[in-house]
């Protein structure tokens, strides 16, 4: 079993630089100033590990990259589209404007040390099994590093953070796109922990994520059934339904829910019962569609158990609109920088991470670790499994992103093993790796107006008989809080 300490030597997390394309100028001045930043991003990761705040509850996480962002002289908005821990970050002036996005929430339920064996923290239920503590320390690295260089090599244009809370529930960029927030940007980038080192050339989920409450009639349960009217039947009816509606949706759709309220104990009808549901599909259309069935069928579970029914959506997320010019900005950083250096003892606790995935989740990987660059093409790769907020903001103006080895190769998302590699020398050095990419490709997209020229023509094209719509109501404002 291995346990580090939350200060790292620095001197651990060397990277490689391929010397086929040299770094020029301004690039090899961002590496330097992140090379003498290292020890830094490593302390501000492990202070947000640490914090492990849910969405929308990520006050001290939000609050450190603030303070960071304005100690190297950024303008800070704070509070933005109605969420406390929405920010906006910004330097320079005119354009371009190349804005970054930095995530920083943790999971429930993810409670873990950063060791080879399940060790929760003692005190705390959260972990970051998504990596989202280095997510946001390498965008606010990446973006100071093009700070430092932008008077010294004459730049011109705008770069712009952006703090994106509750990811996880897909609450933050949602919001802030409906608010005008992207709506300027002239290309947008980001990146994610990951067990790989590759373009995120692909697409992901559409998502609506939506509570269903059940009102019924208190009464007691064996001694005047008859008198009460269940509102957990309401939520079971509803739940049985749509298990059956999973048989005829389209292979790429994903219907999952949790039954956040189930009454308080047997021998009292439940008069209130809820469940909470994330309807998912590979495009957007599909999502709303099979929304729209799963409502009915609540309305039906709501006629069956004679209660009442409302609904309330949370969000709705859109699918990612992949761009292949900015794209190849970032293949091309990728190798540029190279992959991380993984020493012995990097080895050897990826290693304890993956033994009870060999055994439990029948994992097949040979490598520890991945430190090769995936190779890309000029067609996107099979669209992920999971649901991003980052859909929302390509929907909007060309993005593109990338995702570095932080985690052991082959862990699955939302594990306790994530949460222990991101806590790790692991996680220090893709995060690095991950900072001087965002620095190297923001800088490219400053200074070749051609290259964001022909990202607008790719965005234009992809988008054509798509129209951005959504289910969340008029007006409404972003939740105080998702549970």
């Amino acid at each position: 079993m291995i346990r580090y300490p939350l200060i790292l030597l620095v001197a651990t997390l060397g990277l490689n630089v391929r010397a086929a394309e040299p770094l020029s100028p301004i690039q090899k001045d961002m590496i330097t100033h992140l090379d003498a930043m290292q020890a830094d991003l490593v302390t501000i990761n492990q202070e947000i590990w640490n914090f492990a705040e849910l969405g929308l509850e990520e006050h001290r996480s939000s609050a450190r990259l603030v303070s960071v962002l304005k100690k190297a002289g950024f303008k800070v908005k704070e509070g933005v589209s109605g969420m406390p821990t929405a920010f906006v970050a910004e330097y320079g002036s005119g354009k371009p404007i190349i804005g970054i996005l930095a995530e920083y929430d943790a999971l429930p339920e993810l409670s873990q040390q950063a060791s080879g064996d399940r060790l929760p923290v003692g005190g705390r239920t959260t972990g970051h099994g998504c990596g989202h503590s280095a997510l946001g320390t390498a965008a606010v690295g990446g973006a100071i590093a093009v700070k430092e260089v932008y008077e010294k090599h004459k730049l011109k244009g705008t770069i712009r953070v952006y703090g994106t809370p509750a990811e996880e529930t897909l609450i933050g960029k949602v919001y802030m796109s409906l608010d005008g927030q992207f709506s300027d940007l002239d290309a947008c980038l980001h990146w994610h922990p990951g067990t790989k080192n590759r373009v995120w050339f692909s697409s992901s989920k559409a998502l609506i994520s939506a509570k269903f409450t059940f009102n019924g009639l208190a009464s007691h349960a064996s001694g005047s059934p008859d008198k009460g009217r269940s509102a957990l039947d309401g939520v079971e009816l509803m739940n049985v339904g749509s298990n059956y509606m999973r048989e005829h949706i389209k292979e790429d759709s994903r219907v999952h829910h949790v039954t956040t309220n189930g009454g308080q104990q047997p021998n009292v009808v439940p008069a209130t019962a809820q469940v909470w549901y994330y309807v998912r599909a590979n495009s957007h259309e599909d999502c709303g569609k099979n929304f729209d069935w799963l409502t009915e069928i609540g309305e039906g579970a709501a006629k069956m158990s004679r209660t009442k029914v409302t609904v309330k959506i949370d969000t709705d997320c859109h699918e990612i609109v992949p761009n292949l010019p900015i794209s190849k900005v970032i293949y091309r950083n990728l190798q540029k920088v190279g992959p991380p250096k993984f020493d012995a003892a990097d080895l050897k606790l990826a290693g304890q991470l993956q033994a009870p995935l060999r055994s439990s989740f029948e994992l097949k990987e040979a490598k520890a670790l991945n430190d090769t660059i995936e190779e890309m093409t000029d067609k996107p790769y099979a669209a992920d499994g999971g649901s991003t907020d980052v859909g929302d903001v390509s929907w909007t103006v060309p993005t593109s992103g990338f995702g570095t080895a932080c985690f052991a190769a082959g862990s699955p998302g939302h594990s306790w093993q994530n949460v222990a590699a991101i806590g790790s020398p692991i996680g220090h050095k893709g995060m690095i790796m991950a900072a001087k990419v965002m620095a190297l490709s923001t800088v490219d997209l400053l200074q070749d107006p051609q290259v964001l020229k022909e990202a607008k023509a790719d965005f234009d094209e992809r988008m054509k008989g798509r129209k951005y719509t959504t289910k969340i109501p008029n007006g409404q404002k972003a939740p105080k809080s998702i549970r």
